[in-house]
């Protein structure tokens, strides 16, 4: 079980260190076998239910291992005797838990977007925000480019910070690990097009059940962050250029969550487009393909740039205290 002070230290990290490039990443090491074994595995599938039990195959021999050498590692290490190898462990959980968190990498890569948008560069916004979302980015409008990057960091704030820290405060670190390699197998072979409808099955399913509760506990936690920060502006007697309402937060998320395409990612989405007044979702372009998407969310609000930059406080402000909530469950857990 990762402690209290590990966790918190892991959180730091993330936000101090990110994801060094030259360093290698264990969700890299996932990524790798997925792809060595769905090549074995596609050799021996000649029809739509092969790919399917291959599907299964693979989930299986990538989660079970990730979950599997984690904890034997830190169960090995947490029992050699000596401090050297004690201080080693502890440094080893904090790194790896880092690992599973991915808010300062989902921050930065936002707000690169809206640095380029703010110099009137919109190539170079939509160069960026395609390394960051799976829709054509090449004919967006400036407004299209901002409604994308509050999607993204809606949606990306369960994956990236709120289970992870679920996983790791029910399970630790090698339950954390293990989430990681089904949204590892998800982001690389949950996709609904012919190629992979069948054989990413089982991976997409596993991901949006592991996502279930997850994705409510993000949605609460936009909405408790959105109250908090409204309070702190009127506090500090401030003004902010657009909404700010948790009340029409927790209203739009519950009215309009149902209408994203996935069972997990409208909560956060709606959530985060009824506090900011601002309308989300709509027809977008993949590979081509035009694709009908139901808005989200009433547009109060047109000020997309001045949206954009206050989801990224709002994603901010909902992870530290997704963080502290796991760190007070974790010090009552080891202290009872």
């Amino acid at each position: 079980m990762i402690t209290s002070v590990e966790l918190l230290l892991a959180f730091l990290v993330d936000q101090i260190v990110g994801d060094p490039k030259k360093l290698l990443h264990p969700v890299q090491i996932v990524g790798k076998l997925i792809e060595k074994a769905e090549s074995v595995l596609r050799k021996i599938c000649s029809s739509p239910e092969d790919e399917r039990s291959a599907g299964v195959v693979l989930a299986a021999v990538v989660v079970i291992p990730s979950y599997a050498v984690t904890w034997l590692v830190v169960e090995m290490l947490r029992n050699m005797p000596g401090k050297f190898f004690a201080a080693l462990a502890v440094l080893l959980i904090i790194w790896l838990a880092s690992t599973t968190l991915a808010l300062r990498g989902l921050c930065s890569s936002a707000q690169d977007v809206m640095d380029e948008l703010a110099k009137g560069d919109i190539a170079g916004a939509r160069k960026k925000l395609s390394m960051i979302v799976g829709r054509d980015t090449d004919q967006l409008s400036e407004k299209e480019i901002h409604k994308a990057v509050i999607e993204t960091v809606s949606e990306n704030l369960n994956d990236g910070v709120i289970a992870p820290l679920f996983y790791m405060t029910i399970g630790g670190l090698p339950l954390a690990m293990a989430y990681k390699a089904v949204n590892t197998l998800d982001s690389m072979v949950g996709y609904k097009n012919e190629k992979y409808k069948d054989f990413g099955f089982a991976s997409a399913k596993l991901d949006d059940l592991l996502n279930y509760i997850p994705a409510r506990i993000s949605g609460l936690l936009i909405v408790s962050s959105v109250f908090i920060m409204s309070k702190i502006r009127q506090l500090a007697g401030s003004k902010y250029s657009g909404s700010l309402n948790s009340s029409n937060a927790f209203k739009i998320m519950q009215r309009d969550a149902r209408k994203h395409p996935s069972p997990n990612s409208g909560i956060s989405e709606a959530a985060m487009a009824g506090a900011l007044g601002v309308q989300l979702g709509g027809p977008s372009r993949y590979s081509g393909i035009l694709v009908e998407k139901e808005h989200i969310g009433d547009e109060t609000e047109t000020d997309y740039a001045a949206a954009g930059i206050a989801s990224i406080s709002i994603i901010k402000a909902a992870s530290l205290i997704g963080v502290i909530i796991s760190a007070i469950i974790l010090a009552m857990r080891s202290g009872s």
